[in-house]
């Protein structure tokens, strides 16, 4: 076996030195120890190349070959190294080589597949088209979780329809006509009013019913808790909700309540000193437990509760029917059932001689008391008014915009069903397709149905219409045309808004001005400063950094509660899109997002950051732009977005987050192992740290060569805890420290870094996979296709454009809307 695999390598390299191309003299050289048909190390084999490339693999295996040369990870640092000379020489034979086969090939991903709208779209396409808020309904309540490749959620060939989906289309489709533009006539306008008998959650009734005999409705706790005892104030005596949807007056008569507690802050892990907010959810007390979460229940409202004398405070609030406001402390207290116990015992000297809880401690009694004889924090609710639906005019704006005067006579109804299928399917609907929703029309009434019903249950067909569900991009000519008008200007207006063309959108894609560059780039400036397009930087940063995954390992409550009450999940999200949006709107380079000096936080991640800012009071929960105080941290790699979802919420790995960064950030994955290698457990014995472990794992041949490029990057995010919170040691316990965090490492090339800001500071030297990444992440998540090696002409060219001017992320938008695969099928 040997004796055969000598021959074959003597074989391959004389070969290879009597080849003609002197790139075959390099692989001979210095590649095919690792990488020839016997031993195919990360699966490759070089003798297997032939030029001139011929084939898309090796186009494919050609370019890649380029990448790690420029990065100088190949040939490996123990192996045998060419000069810079050769290095250079070979590099530029190996581009020439790919040049000249891109002439001859088209991109075999060029094509982008018919793909249907995920559920984001859906849900703003729906609120574009009934010019309402569809939240409280939930119409995609049943669906299930769309499919992501790479994490980008808008890629055509993993959005599939099942017949499953199609039912829910219908069901969610008649739930929203029916609610949106159902009622012909107008609702009674109806008041209720709310004082006194205010029924608190089981588990505050009796303690609440003996103080206060349910006089007051009160907040205790933010809704994120465990036990949920005091998170919801619902209105138990208002069981049936409201009688129609629409806007609802709700006026609440509340005031904030002993801010100034002298208790031990620690016992509420709140600050005190930030004013309290009162907000309004929906609820529905057939959904379950008012003072419980429910499926439904987005944000409706939120005010700033005063001290003092109650004050009376009025929300306007969109309701569906059978739904009632249900109230919410968002910066409350971690638990209140934790709190009750806690001040009861150890402010047990306060309570009046002979009280009951002195002789019988328990939790029943120790809400009683501190409820009648302590200073527990909370908003005082006691009176609530609620009055509506409340019309501005009748018929409402859904109904007016769709359904025009009323008229439901054969000419009108043509031209209600013509006009809604114009902006449902998002370019002028062909004759055939309004007739068949006529006839689904004429059919309805044939059945006995009015007019106006027969004309909703054909605007529900169109609703469930391929034409409606699946974008209109494919099919109409071969790969590599440039789109029809109306494609690209949805193309553009997903992109941005994840939403539908607006009428000016439109009317320039009805005359075919959009084909014009100029006009395009003007579209793209308009869209992306319009408010639409906070729905691109949450969309995006979701799929690229695959933030849509925070969460999904939630820390440990009893290692990270800060995680839960400050309701950090949201607002390390809300930082990455803010942080996102500014260097779009400011045209910054898309290198702060490797490194940078500053971010966007508000009061809880400063604190988790540990990063004086003087916050005005009134504005903690907003985002502000902060100046590093330290060289902790600095761009993405110092987010706690991107540090929480690369953990998995109860320890660290150097190798997830290793992974992590190599995929999502640097732009340099490394392939999967072969399946043929079985998982391993290598000899860890006598090992102290993850370091010493991953030592020992690289001893071990086929981890080696992939470990190589995972661990460092891993190694130099060590000192950030699961949440990203600074550390300079591992976990230890009451009677020993843990071992100090040794966060150096070295990059594949023999470089070295002395800690995370010194990695960030290597990062920025290699600054180009990571710049092809983001374009290629951006162009995959605007055309909903695989972006890939045969793409790489057009991803170089928005490259070059993007680093002539100062690597600016508005002109890399731009570049990526003006290029060929953005504006061809």
């Amino acid at each position: 076996m040997m004796l055969w695999r000598f021959a074959a390598i003597f074989f391959a390299a004389t070969t290879c030195l009597a080849a003609e191309h002197p790139a075959e003299v390099f692989f001979s050289k210095y590649c095919l120890e690792c990488h020839d048909s016997d031993v195919q190390k990360g699966d490759r084999s070089f003798e297997e190349l032939f030029f001139p490339i011929g084939k898309a693999r090796e186009l494919i295996e050609v370019q890649d070959i380029i990448d790690q040369l420029n990065l100088g990870e190949m040939p490996p640092k123990k192996a045998d190294q060419p000069t810079e000379a050769e290095v250079a020489e070979v590099i530029g034979l190996l581009t020439k080589e790919v040049e000249t086969a891109h002439e001859k090939m088209k991109s075999s991903g060029g094509q982008t597949v018919l793909r249907r709208l995920n559920e984001r779209e859906y849900l703003n396409t729906l609120e574009s088209l009934f010019l309402r808020r569809v939240d409280t309904l939930a119409p995609t309540q049943n669906f299930s979780n769309d499919q992501t490749y790479e994490n980008i959620d808008t890629i055509g060939d993993t959005l599939v329809t099942s017949s499953f989906l199609l039912h829910n289309y219908f069901e969610a489709a008649d739930l929203v006509v029916e609610n949106s533009l159902g009622t012909a006539k107008k609702p009674e306008v109806k008041e209720w009013h709310f004082d006194k008998n205010f029924t608190q959650g089981q588990e505050l009734s009796f303690s609440h019913k003996r103080v206060y005999n349910f006089r007051y409705l009160c907040l205790y706790e933010v809704p994120n808790t465990v036990n949920h005892e005091g998170g919801y104030g619902g209105l138990e005596k208002f069981q049936e909700g409201v009688h129609a949807p629409g806007y609802y007056e709700v006026k609440v008569r509340a005031h904030s309540m002993n801010r100034d507690s002298h208790y031990d802050r620690e016992i509420f892990q709140m600050d005190l000193k930030e004013p309290f907010r009162l907000g309004v959810v929906t609820g529905d007390a057939t959904a379950g437990a008012l003072h419980h979460p429910q499926p439904i229940e987005p944000r409706l409202a939120e005010v700033t509760v005063a001290d003092g004398e109650p004050q009376w405070y009025t929300m306007k609030v969109w309701l569906e029917k059978g739904q009632q406001p249900r109230f919410i402390f968002p910066n409350g207290m971690a638990n209140c059932r934790n709190a009750f116990s806690r001040i009861a015992s150890k402010y047990k000297k306060e309570w009046p001689e002979g009280d009951p809880y002195l002789k019988k401690a328990g939790i029943v009694e120790s809400r009683r008391v501190v409820l009648e004889h302590g200073k527990m924090p909370h908003i005082r609710i006691h009176e609530v008014k609620i009055r509506g639906p409340v019309y501005e005019e009748w018929p409402p704006e859904p109904q007016r915009s769709i359904l025009g005067a009323g008229n439901f006579g054969e000419p009108h109804r043509r031209k209600i069903l013509k006009e809604f299928a114009s902006r449902a399917y998002r370019r002028p609907p062909e004759m055939d397709e309004v007739d068949r929703l006529l006839a689904i029309a004429e059919s309805r009434i044939a059945d006995g149905h009015s007019p106006r019903q027969a004309t909703l249950d054909a605007i529900k067909a169109a609703l469930c219409s391929p034409a409606f569900i699946y974008f209109s991009e494919p099919g109409k000519g071969k790969s590599g045309e440039l789109l029809g008008a109306h494609d690209l200007a949805s193309r553009l207006s997903y992109f941005l808004w994840a939403a539908p063309p607006d009428q000016q959108l439109r009317a320039l894609a009805d005359s075919g001005e959009l084909l014009k560059t100029g006009v395009l780039k003007e579209q793209f400036q308009r869209l992306v400063k319009d408010p639409r397009a906070e729905e691109f930087f949450k969309g995006f940063t979701d799929s690229w950094l695959n933030l849509r995954s925070l969460g999904g390992m939630p820390p440990s409550r009893s290692e990270a509660a800060v995680y839960f009450y400050d309701d950090l999940e949201t607002a390390m999200k809300r930082e990455v899109q803010v942080f996102t949006q500014n260097l779009v709107e400011t045209n910054g380079s898309i290198l702060n997002f490797i490194d940078s000096d500053y971010s966007f936080l508000n009061h809880s991640l400063a604190n988790l950051y540990k990063e004086p800012f003087d916050f005005p009071i009134d504005q903690r929960e907003q985002f502000h732009k902060v100046k590093f105080t330290s060289k902790k941290r600095g761009g993405l790699l110092g987010m706690g977005a991107v540090l929480t979802v690369s953990a998995n919420g109860i320890e660290t790995s150097p190798v997830t987050r290793g992974v992590y960064l190599l995929e999502n950030i640097i732009g340099t994955p490394t392939p999967p192992p072969p399946d043929e290698v079985p998982a391993l457990e290598p000899d860890t014995r006598g090992s102290t740290t993850i370091r010493d472990e991953l030592i020992k794992h690289r001893q071990v041949k086929t981890c080696a060569e992939c470990h190589r490029k995972i661990d460092p990057p891993g190694f130099a995010l060590e000192n950030y805890d699961p949440i990203g919170r600074w550390r300079s040691r591992y976990p230890g316990n009451r009677k020993k420290p843990g071992p100090e965090i040794d966060s150096t490492g070295e990059f594949p090339d023999g470089t070295t870094f002395s800690g995370v800001h010194d990695f960030r500071k290597q990062l920025l030297e290699r600054k180009g996979p990571f710049a092809r990444h983001l374009t290629e992440s951006l162009l995959g998540y605007a055309t909903g296709r695989h972006i890939d090696s045969l793409d790489r002409p057009v991803v170089d060219k928005i490259v070059a454009a993007c680093r002539a001017d100062g690597y600016g992320m508005e002109t890399l938008l731009k570049a990526v809307v003006t290029s060929e695969i953005f504006r061809s099928r």
